[in-house]
Parts: structure tokens; C-alpha cells; sequence
């Protein structure tokens, strides 16, 4: 009887090919379940123990999925760390929108890909992703339409490195290209990471108000205004491009909220009002911060008598929390924030300066 199956597998490998034998189920679109043998021979590197591996298997499936423009919304309250991860890629039709988080769905039965973080396309890695989380769900997506993923996870049972805001440092290799060169493993330096794996990718990360002005922003230099004219649902467009499509606050809103970013309908006025500047790439922030000079000709107003320094991607990141902490002042007491928030460095401490407006 053995011998009669072996035949039998035989035949079919001749007749079907190879894939025939790793697939379990076939969905569609070129999505299949791959048989446990199959899924066990692509075992990944490591399973997902920390909010930082669920931002590597993200990005790896937005370039996976043919995307050259990758845009990360990350934020935190209390132990809760959300993730919001945007992409110009190939799309999940929606039929897949909750297959994709099941064990062994893949949509790269014959593109399994072996990188720096190990085996990717045994399609366990968004399964993986699901069982550590709060929640895990495809916001957004269709073919030829990109991606939106929003992913909610506990930090108390997932953790994430303490110190969230410090950049790495950055030096260049021999051939001149940008490489980490030491800092805490933590998310910014992961996705600069993997932006030096991939420098022909466009990869940014922030506050999910900034990526979303950034989506905005984006999208406003690359959308056909004859596409508006007839778009009656935005939902035709890109997901990447759909923020600069809205017609009013109300409406970016609504759309933001499509998108996995919740934002309030102040907040969309100020983006409209292209009151908040779009990020720029974190590789593009890197090369900055290499072509700084080492020595420059006027003084750090960063730096006491004493010599303190506070490194100007820290100072940055510190705006940005401070200009989120003041929004929601802003929107309890009817003002405005006018520019960045203004920070002094002194000897003994730290201030930070407002300037403010009344709503009339």
C-alpha cells in the first residue's frame, strides 16, 4: 500500500509540479495554505517576542509585497503601543482581509525569501503577529491599492525597549553607504535598519498625525485631479493617496479612520492648512545627520558652560511629543499652537515655551 501512495505522490509531483504538493487550500488572487511540512520547512528565524520583531515582519510584508513606499504611524498610551503600517504594494483583496492572519496563509508559494532576519514566506509570521497582540487587522486594502495594517499590542506582555525616542548613531561603510552603528534596539532603529537594507525604498516613521500629513502631502503632489472629478468613492484610489483626496477636515477624518489613524477634526483642519510639515524619509534623515559638520561654526544653543549636549534627533523627537501632549489642551481650551514648541537647554533644567492663540 506504501508503495502504491509513493507512486501516487510521484504522479502527481509529474503531472502538477512540486507547488502542488506544499499547497493545503487554495484561495485565490495567489494566496494558498501551505501544508504543515512545507510550512515547517520554512521555519522562521524566530518567533515574535517583542513589538519591535512585529515591526520587522511588517515592513518585510509591505516590501515583499512590491511596495517602494512604506510610511509606519507609531504611538503609545499607557502600555498600549498601536501601530499603523501604510504601503503602495500589491494589496490584499478582500476576501483575505482575515485569512491573512491565519497559520500557514501565504501568498508566496514560490517567492519564499531568505534575508538578514531569516526564512519570510511561510506564512506564519502574520499568524504569529495576531497571537501576541491585542488585536491585528487589515484597515485597509485591495488589489493594486496598497495596504493598512493596524496592529494594538500590550506592552506589559509584549515588551519593547525602554528608550523608544534616542536615534542610532549612523556611520558609512567602505563603499559609502549609511549603516547603524550602535543605539538601543528599538523601533527607529529597526526600520532604519531595514531603510539601509533596502535604500531604494521609501521608508518613514512617526506620530500618526505626521505620517498622515505626510500621506496628505504626498498624495497631493501624485493624484490626477481627473481621478477626483469622477472618484464619487475614494475608496477607489490608493490607499496611500486617499488623505489627499478629502475635500474637507470632516472628510480626512473619515478617511483617516479607514486607515487605522484616529485623529480629531481640529487636527485635520491643521493638515489641510498644511500647518504640520510631512516627514521626510528616515534614510534622508540619516544622510543629514552624517553630512552634519563635526564642528560648526556657530554656537550650539543646545549646550551649557559645562558642555551638556542633547542630540538634535532627541530634541526632535521631544517636540514631537510635546506638540502631541498640547493637543489635547488645545482641544479642551479652544487654542492654537503657533510654530514648534520652543526648547531650552540650561544648566540646572529643561523648559519648554508655547505660543498659543485663542479661538475667537
Amino acid at each position: 500500500m506504501s508503495g502504491d501512495k509513493e507512486s501516487l505522490i510521484g504522479l502527481v509531483s509529474a503531472v502538477s509540479g512540486e507547488a502542488y504538493l506544499k499547497v493545503e487550500e487554495t484561495f485565490g488572487n495567489g494566496y494558498v495554505k501551505l501544508r504543515i511540512s512545507e510550512a515547517e520547512r520554512r521555519q522562521a528565524k524566530h518567533d515574535i517576542r517583542s513589538v519591535e520583531d512585529i515591526v520587522v515582519e511588517l515592513l518585510r510584508n509591505a516590501r515583499d509585497a512590491k511596495a517602494t513606499r512604506i510610511l509606519l504611524a507609531s504611538s503609545r498610551e499607557g502600555s498600549v503601543r498601536t501601530l499603523t503600517m501604510i504601503d503602495d504594494g500589491v494589496g490584499i483583496p478582500p476576501h483575505m482581509h482575515d485569512r491573512v492572519f491565519e497559520p500557514r496563509v501565504t501568498s508566496k508559494l514560490e517567492s519564499m525569501v531568505m534575508d538578514r532576519w531569516g526564512v519570510h514566506g511561510r506564512g506564519m509570521a502574520l499568524y504569529s503577529v495576531s497571537e501576541n497582540v491585542l488585536s491585528a487587522a487589515v484597515a485597509s486594502s485591495d488589489t493594486h491599492r496598497g495596504t493598512a495594517v493596524t496592529i494594538t499590542a500590550d506592552c506589559e506582555t509584549l515588551p519593547e525597549r525602554t528608550d523608544q525616542s534616542t536615534w542610532p548613531q549612523t556611520e558609512r561603510d567602505e563603499s559609502g553607504l549609511v549603516r547603524v552603528a550602535r543605539g538601543p534596539r528599538n523601533i527607529v532603529r529597526h526600520v532604519l535598519e531595514f531603510a539601509c537594507e533596502h535604500p531604494d525604498l521609501e521608508v518613514y516613521l512617526g506620530s500618526p498625525v505626521e505620517v498622515l500629513a505626510t500621506l496628505a502631502a504626498l498624495s497631493r503632489d501624485t493624484i490626477d485631479t481627473a481621478d477626483l472629478l469622477f472618484a464619487d468613492d475614494l475608496e477607489r484610489l490608493p490607499v496611500w493617496q486617499r488623505p489627499g483626496a478629502a475635500a474637507d477636515a470632516a472628510e480626512l477624518v473619515e478617511v483617516a479612520s479607514s486607515i487605522g489613524i484616529s485623529i480629531s477634526e481640529r487636527t485635520a483642519h491643521r493638515i489641510l492648512a498644511n500647518d504640520m510639515p510631512p516627514l521626510d524619509t528616515v534614510l534622508r534623515l540619516a544622510h543629514a545627520e552624517e553630512d552634519e559638520p563635526t564642528a560648526p561654526a556657530t554656537p550650539d544653543i543646545y549646550r551649557d558652560r559645562k558642555g551638556l549636549k542633547i542630540h538634535h534627533t532627541d530634541l526632535t523627537e521631544f517636540k514631537r511629543e510635546m506638540t502631541t501632549a498640547f493637543d489635547k489642551l488645545a482641544e479642551r481650551y479652544y487654542i492654537h499652537l503657533r510654530g514648534e514648541p520652543r526648547v531650552k537647554i540650561a544648566r540646572n533644567g529643561i523648559s519648554v515655551r508655547f505660543d498659543v492663540e485663542k479661538e475667537d
